[in-house]
């Protein structure tokens, strides 16, 4: 590939896209409008996960939610304002929450999971992604209540039976042994081995080590302001720095991608999806597994060197605030389950806007209206996990490769 390219956005599938499309020959820039890797990917739970297939939108979760989503203490919270667009998004939304829809997107994110997994041990094993904190333990789904424990065993059969995944049911005494960080009142938990979780800063330095190893260009503190086309294709991108021209352009803008719809001639159905995170020094008793406590929304990672609490979903448009009320909840849901939920150490507070597209699958692809532009966005909870297959898959696309997923359920025009 003899193209030069230009990626629109420095974060974890940016990087990604830049990483595949110089290995296989191309002059590649990437400019952002902050720092690399300060975004999304900066401060999530670093989760690389082949167990998320199901995407948010499922049967009942328009039923089941709705009353708590507008509620500030809901883990999943929507905040009411006259915002056609989030509205629009929400319509769309549950139109998707039914079986069918949910399966097809369920087999659309196993894909990119699966590859990117793959992917990433073969990155990290070579030698070419290193000091990223990277473990291959697995990750528990823990829960509290007997009744909800045994409920996700239906989910768990469901994932045996359409995808081939399953998980380890571990009840009590033998989840009091395999994580003793854990209180002895949780009911149980499903463990899926074939998760792993790394530090998402320190995957972005690696990247960026990578990158620039490789002679890409990567310019901070650029701002898109607009694009100029002639004849289908785009001719030059307007910057704060000027205009930029390339053969082939990347737009990997996560939940700014919307922003850029009107003059890409696309729709782009993405809320902001506000998470959050605390991180300090690992607690006295710390976990050894990452787990994920499902009836409170909460995250935990281990880390070699730190501890991380995260999790929980705001649509709250692109608020820049860090919520104090949200914020605690991430040490109080922990506290039902955990001997140690935090350390007395001090403690970096973190919000990122997750790009939710509203059928739960990335959108990837052409850009119908603009030939030389290729869109890889709407990766929702998902952007470090699905990260490195995103990444090959727009090179095929670029290089008029066969893809190595398939990229129909994934293609810009389907909205």
């Amino acid at each position: 590939m003899a193209d030069d390219v230009l990626i629109v956005g420095g974060g974890v599938v940016g990087a990604a896209c830049a990483y595949f499309l110089r290995r296989a020959g191309a002059e590649v820039t990437i400019i952002d409008r902050s720092e690399f890797g300060k975004g999304c990917s900066h401060g999530n739970c670093g989760y690389v996960s082949p167990s998320h297939i199901l995407p948010l939108c499922q049967p009942g979760a328009i039923g089941n939610t709705l009353k708590s989503m507008l509620s500030g203490s809901s883990p999943l919270y929507v905040k009411p304002r006259l915002d056609w667009q989030l509205w629009s998004w929400l319509w769309r939304f549950a139109g998707r929450c039914n079986r069918a829809s949910m399966l097809d997107a369920g087999r659309a994110r196993q894909s990119l999971l699966d590859s990117s997994r793959q992917l990433y041990g073969e990155l990290i094993d070579s030698g070419e992604l290193t000091e990223c904190d990277w473990h291959t333990i697995g990750l528990l789904f823990v829960y509290l209540s007997q009744s909800h424990f045994d409920h996700y065993g239906e989910t768990n059969a469901l994932l045996e039976k359409e995808f081939g995944l399953g998980a380890k049911r571990v009840a009590n005494p033998e989840l009091q042994q395999l994580e003793p960080a854990l209180k002895p009142n949780v009911a149980g938990a499903w463990l899926y081995e074939c998760d792993a979780h790394l530090r998402p800063d320190r995957l972005m330095a690696a990247w960026k080590r990578a990158l620039e190893k490789q002679g890409i260009t990567i310019k901070e503190q650029v701002d898109w302001t607009g694009l100029e086309h002639s004849g289908g294709r785009v001719t030059a991108l307007n910057t704060s720095v000027g205009n930029l021209s390339a053969d082939q352009y990347v737009i990997a803008t996560g939940a700014w991608s919307p922003q850029m719809a009107s003059q890409l001639g696309c729709t782009i159905p993405i809320q902001p999806g506000k998470g959050y995170s605390i991180t300090m020094e690992r607690p006295e008793v710390c976990p050894k597994y990452p787990m994920i406590f499902e009836e409170h929304r909460v995250a935990v990672t281990p880390l070699s060197d730190a501890y991380r609490i995260g999790s929980t979903m705001e649509f709250a448009g692109y608020d820049t605030t860090l919520n104090r009320r949200r914020l605690d909840m991430l040490t109080a849901g922990a506290t039902h389950y955990l001997h140690t939920p935090v350390s007395n150490s001090p403690r970096v507070e973190w919000y990122g806007w997750r790009p939710m597209s509203c059928d739960g699958k990335p959108i990837i692809g052409r850009v119908p209206k603009l030939s030389n532009v290729c869109l890889a966005t709407g990766h929702s909870m998902l952007g470090v996990s699905m990260a490195p297959a995103t990444g090959k898959l727009v090179t095929e696309i670029i290089g008029g490769q066969l893809p190595h997923v398939d990229p129909h359920p994934l293609r810009v025009d389907r909205f």
